[in-house]
């Protein structure tokens, strides 16, 4: 549903008739308006609700929250691709219209107070709340929404792709805007306007402190103005970036913010890498830690904080579609072309050992893209509904698709890993691939089989390592290169790569940003989320399907075609997830007693406590 914000499914209950967008009892000209806005069910709130029930609407303020950013920062600008963009700029920039954390793909009003669309989603009308006001106590304009469209779709390539089908906004009515799509039935493009990041016109076309007339499209150092909870207090670039509440903060006491944003402070430190943000969380600079190595979950928090209860570590079970995490091949590489290839290569990888060996059993492998939803494609051939619509695309892809359930290659024991590489030799061979000389080579050009894999997270390393002792055992030579983050991200952008770690993460209403992931036009354009290099007109068709679903059942079909699709290809070749969250912070700080569903929240709805350690310093 959404490239920034993804979330998950709930109650198919009314689905079939479209998105149940909630609606005040009020309407004007016939059009109604919508206080929230659902592609999933019913809000669950209604327009007078005065808190989310996954807060303390009396949690107190105050206190600093501490956190890691793996990388350093060159950027301040909120919508630019290029450069390495500062964590935490969501707390300075806000949307039309604000997520729920608990509920999938709803949205709630924030700088708009409602919207209104017609039946046939030709439009939407957005109405803006009249205190709304940037930092520097100027009012969040209609003028302001529209240039914040043209500069998102510009700076950004991925949101170009995203809001592709809106042609134009207007201004309709006192403090009202409308946006025009070019097309009609795009059920989703009402809820992802209200997603746009609002940026303040007259600071982005005024001058800097030098003078100079400031440029979007720029990467930029100088604190950007906003209109949400925070502002930027501190820069040190390279080293951490800190933003203080706002206390005049004009959108304090509406519903979707009660009983959040509740700390003073909030700083994200720069690391080089996770091991070394790892100790400074042990060492007590670091207040909130979300582990992502399933090894150190098991064996490294034995350390005095977590014997003597100073530090707490919670699972958190979290109700979301789990990405399609995996070894991403990109396709603009000659030796990744033959699909036999590509199943060579997941052949050779060997998950059982790994989970094993390095993650102690924690994580399952992934087998769809939209894992552990009902959007994936069912363990059995297709039939109904999406039958229909994969056979508008037979014979352009894998015949596989129509007769056989993707699986993954099992390699629980030495005997099937063998099996499973005498395959893959197989495949290599009819793909035009042979061994000489203890070398994979091109029967036709001679060339030898060579794969680079592109890292920015050490922890990859003793991962890849055992999946290259099997890629030479077919004759290919294998090699590690670890940069920092700002060369991978010139890298991913320019898409300079064999293979990468990549995670797409999905929402359970999927949308116009599967273009991104694996149209045709996103193929060769810089910056965008097409990692893989897809260019595939029946992809291209199975994906506007999804985007002009008329209703959840015909989206369920639609995506479970693509998803089946996209798996026959073996574009990746999978790795595993995990259904909690695993999370360690010091004890200071205060939860709620539900916690949002999509999420932990600790940014959001958590509190600062003071006191609550006892001996514990406070954090500076």
């Amino acid at each position: 549903m959404t490239l920034l914000r993804l979330t998950l499914a709930t109650a198919l209950a009314s689905l079939l008739l479209g998105p149940a967008f909630a609606q005040d009892s009020f309407a004007q000209d016939g059009a109604t308006r919508h206080h929230a806005l659902s592609l999933i069910g019913e809000p669950k709130y209604p327009a007078d609700f005065t808190h989310f029930d996954y807060v303390n609407p009396d949690a107190p303020k105050g206190g600093v929250a501490r956190l890691a950013s793996i990388g350093g920062f060159d950027s301040l600008n909120p919508v630019l691709y290029k450069g390495e963009q500062a964590a935490g700029l969501g707390l300075v920039n806000e949307s039309l219209m604000s997520d729920s954390i608990d509920e999938p793909s709803t949205s709630y009003g924030l700088i708009a107070e409602w919207a209104s669309y017609p039946e046939d989603y030709s439009s939407v009308t957005f109405k803006l709340n009249d205190k709304a006001r940037w930092h520097d106590g100027k009012p969040v304009t209609v003028d302001d929404v529209i240039y914040s469209l043209e500069v998102n779709k510009t700076a950004n390539p991925r949101l170009g792709l995203y809001y592709k089908n809106v042609s134009r906004a207007e201004k309709t009515g006192d403090n009202e805007v409308t946006f025009y799509f070019d097309t009609k039935g795009n059920r989703e493009l009402p809820m992802i306007m209200g997603q746009l990041t609002i940026l303040p016109k007259h600071y982005w076309t005024g001058t800097n402190a030098s003078g100079e007339t400031r440029d979007p499209m720029k990467t930029t150092l100088e604190p950007p103005l906003g209109s949400g909870p925070y502002r930027v207090k501190n820069v040190r670039p390279g080293r951490s970036i800190t933003y203080a509440r706002v206390d005049d903060y004009w959108g304090k006491d509406l519903p979707v913010n009660k009983g959040q944003w509740n700390y003073d402070e909030i700083r994200f430190d720069s690391y080089r890498d996770q091991t070394v943000a790892f100790e400074s969380f042990k060492a007590g600079n670091l207040d909130y830690w979300q582990e992502s190595s399933a090894k150190n979950w098991a064996t490294a928090y034995d350390f005095p904080a977590v014997r003597d209860g100073d530090v707490k570590r919670q699972e958190v079970e979290i109700e979301r579609t789990q990405p399609m995490q995996a070894f991403v091949l990109n396709l603009r590489r000659p030796q990744f072309q033959d699909r036999r290839v590509r199943q060579a290569l997941n052949l050779a990888f060997n998950f059982e050992l790994a989970n094993k060996n390095l993650f102690y059993g924690q994580y399952e492998r992934v087998g769809s893209y939209f894992q552990n939803s009902e959007l994936a494609a069912e363990a059995a051939p297709p039939t109904g509904r999406e039958l229909e619509f994969l056979n508008e695309v037979k014979g352009q892809v894998p015949e596989e698709v129509f007769t056989e359930v993707h699986k993954n290659p099992v390699n629980e024991d030495q005997t099937e890993m063998r099996n499973n590489l005498r395959k893959a030799v197989k495949l290599l061979k009819e793909a035009g691939w042979t061994v000489k000389n203890g070398t994979l080579v091109n029967e036709k050009t001679g060339q030898p089989m060579t794969i680079e894999f592109l890292l920015v997270s050490p922890l990859f390393e003793r991962i890849v390592q055992p999946y290259l002792r099997n890629l030479e055992r077919l004759g290919i030579k294998g090699s590690i290169r670890l940069v920092d983050s700002a060369q991978y991200t010139r890298r991913l952008n320019g898409f300079d790569y064999d293979v990468i770690v990549g995670n797409f993460a999905q929402s359970d209403s999927p949308g116009n940003e599967q273009r991104d992931f694996w149209g045709s036009e996103a193929a060769d354009r810089e910056g965008s989320t097409n990692l893989i290099g897809i260019k595939d007109p029946a992809i291209d068709k199975l994906v506007d399907n999804i985007i002009f679903a008329k209703d959840r059942e015909e989206l369920i079909a639609a995506t479970r075609a693509l998803d089946r699709v996209l798996l026959w290809h073996d574009f990746v070749v999978p790795q595993w997830f995990s259904p909690s969250v695993r999370i360690a912070y010091w004890n200071r700080y205060g939860q709620p007693d539900k916690l949002p569903g999509l999420t932990p929240g600790f940014l959001q709805v958590w509190w600062y406590e003071k006191g609550k350690a006892g001996t514990l310093q406070e954090p500076s």
